[in-house]
């Protein structure tokens, strides 16, 4: 039902009753962006001539890659048993870097659409955000997706949902979003099972900010669930978080287009453009009230805390200036980036970057090179450790490179996460070897069927950011499935390796690695360093090393000129003379050289073998 056909359309007829806040959780893959365009569609919210595929993932990345990166929103109108309810769609992203998307658009919802695949069943992450929406004690609706399919067993992944997250058969709604199976019925199902919003009309008001995003011509848009009260254009409000006064300058609902509005009432979700700067200003979980009447806040969102850091800088020096405006409009949109400015002996002036995860960092990477169009290398990644001294002085480091000497070090702790793994139980073998090889402790092994295993395990996080991900795609065929989530600090017995070239440390090559697997990496950097390294006039000389100590070296050939070719015969001493006098250039020559290092020498770090 569209808004426009309506006569008399307001939204003060809308009472809470009459309103449903629901969001859609998945693993990546099952259906989730689907769902969200048939849903848009059966209740005419867009025309099936304005359709396009994937109509809430609005960026270039989140269509390529099949990915939803940002959370967004949209209003249905929907006619059930004669009366008109409003359906509050909140679209979350599926992929665990995003998880602090996912709770905080939870956070504005009573219900959630819990889709699994009808061929490939229960996956990690599903059950990661099931547990997250259990936690918030939201209505599930479980669905099972594509049952279109050919090689869909809805019967098989309906135990398996049983086993996981004890739901029953007689709740669980087959669909398939593709061909639009089952649609009218979940519509239905949303409006009888889900609990409307519990606010209070009478009270005064009090919103909740649940995401923002910058648009360069409007400022900061903020999407926010009226728990109390109302709000209308003009009146004044104030952030509970920071104290700052704002006027509402425009407000209304995402359909799924800003559509303006006069007022949102009690339990109605809408945005609201109010001149705020930056989205800095618009902290996530903040509540919003009238100026003059104060309510007490919410319980607020924690601020996401990156856990992936790495060094951003332009591959033509000359460009800084560009690479700096490019991240700096980049970040108005996605605040959880964490920005600041450093330099290296290797690579001049660039960024530390901390990410909330290594696709996190990946997509702010692909985002810069696509809607920028800047060219950036990336080092390495690394995590936070956190470094005890001497002094007792406790310190985090982000960067390698600025790692204190061993001889201040009382203790070096690392972030350990817990780690669930979903596989078919013929890959059991080659799963547990590589859990294994990255320090991985077992925790739990677990059936979900007679075919598939739980695996949990607790990993340091960082074994897990460079190519974890690609090897247990690889080991496992692409069956098994990976969730993650970070569960605190431990000891370890880490070392600071630095790569030497020609006896001069290339800071932007730093690693921090585990004391057992100090000479195996060293060993392999070096090696790889060789293939990449360009030869030439002089001789050059890779070393890895902890401290003084060189653990593992390479050289890399010089080239050499045929100085000798003008002498037809002759005495050899003429011969021997020409020699001598190169082999003095060339040591002339390794005194002032610089090695010039290709952009491939620091793709060698990220991948372990």
């Amino acid at each position: 039902m569209n808004i426009s056909s309506l006569p008399n359309f307001d939204l003060k007829d809308f009472k809470p009753e009459q309103i449903r806040n629901f969001s859609i959780i998945a693993h990546i893959d099952h259906g989730k962006s689907t769902l969200a365009d048939r849903l848009l569609e059966t209740t005419g919210t867009i025309s099936s001539r304005q359709k396009h595929e994937q109509v809430l993932d609005k960026l270039q990345v989140e269509r390529e890659r099949g990915i939803t990166v940002k959370a967004q929103t949209a209003t249905l109108l929907h006619k059930y048993k004669d009366q008109y309810y409003i359906l509050n769609l909140i679209d979350t992203p599926g992929h665990v870097d995003f998880s602090y998307e996912v709770s905080r658009s939870l956070y504005a919802c009573q219900g959630a659409l819990l889709v699994v695949d009808a061929a490939q069943g229960v996956q990690a992450q599903t059950m990661a955000n099931f547990f997250l929406a259990f936690e918030q004690d939201l209505t599930i609706i479980p669905l099972i997706n594509k049952i279109d399919m050919a090689n869909a067993d809805p019967e098989r992944i309906a135990k398996e949902m049983d086993k996981a997250f004890d739901i029953k058969r007689d709740e669980i709604l087959l669909i398939s979003a593709k061909v639009g199976i089952g649609i009218d019925e979940l519509l239905s199902a949303i409006i009888d099972r889900i609990k409307p919003p519990s606010g209070d009309a009478e009270k005064p008001f009090k919103g909740l900010l649940f995401d923002s995003w910058f648009d360069e011509y409007r400022g900061v848009i903020c999407l926010i669930e009226v728990i109390d009260g109302m709000l209308k254009k003009g009146d004044k409000i104030t952030a509970a978080s920071t104290g700052d006064e704002y006027e509402v300058l425009e407000i209304g609902l995402m359909y799924p287009e800003p559509l303006p509005m006069g007022a949102l009432y009690t339990g109605q979700v809408g945005y609201l453009i109010s001149g705020m700067k930056t989205v800095k200003e618009a902290r996530v979980g903040d509540t919003f009230y009238h100026t003059k009447k104060p309510v007490p806040a919410l319980p607020g969102f924690k601020p996401a805390k990156p856990m992936v850091f790495a060094g951003i800088y332009p591959v033509d020096t000359s460009d800084f200036e560009l690479v700096r405006d490019a991240i700096e409009k980049l970040t108005l949109n996605d605040p959880s980036v964490h920005i600041e400015k450093e330099s290296s002996v290797a690579l001049g002036l660039g960024f530390r970057c901390g990410f909330l995860g290594l696709l996190h960092m990946d997509v702010f990477k692909q985002r810069l090179e696509q809607e920028y169009g800047v060219e950036i290398i990336v080092t390495s990644p690394s995590v936070p450790y956190r470094v005890v001294m001497l002094n007792g002085d406790i310190e985090t480091i982000e960067n390698p490179s600025k790692f204190p000497d061993t001889v201040k070090i009382l203790e070096v702790q690392e972030p350990v996460i817990n780690a669930t793994i979903i596989t078919p139980k013929e890959y059991l073998g080659n799963l547990l070897k590589l859990c294994q090889d990255r320090r991985g402790v077992q925790s739990e092994m677990t059936y979900l069927d007679e075919n598939r295993l739980v695996l949990k395990y607790k990993m340091p996080l960082n074994e897990i950011i460079t190519d974890f991900y690609d090897k247990l795609k690889s080991v496992s065929a692409g069956y098994a499935s990976f969730d993650y989530e970070i569960i605190g600090y431990e000891p370890a017995d880490l070392v600071k390796m630095n790569i030497l070239l020609n006896g001069k440390i290339v800071d932007a090559l730093s690693i921090i690695v585990h004391e057992d697997k100090a000479f195996y990496v060293g060993r392999q950097l070096t090696q790889k360093l060789k293939e990449v390294i360009h030869r030439q006039m002089f001789e050059i000389a890779i070393q890895a090393a902890i401290g003084a100590k060189v653990i593992a070296r390479e050289s890399v050939s010089a080239l050499r000129k045929n100085v000798t070719a003008k002498c037809y015969g002759g005495d050899i001493t003429r011969k021997r003379k020409l020699l001598e006098k190169q082999k003095e250039g060339k040591k002339k020559m390794k005194q002032v050289g610089n090695v010039e290092l290709p952009q491939e020498a620091f793709l060698t770090v990220l991948k372990h073998e």
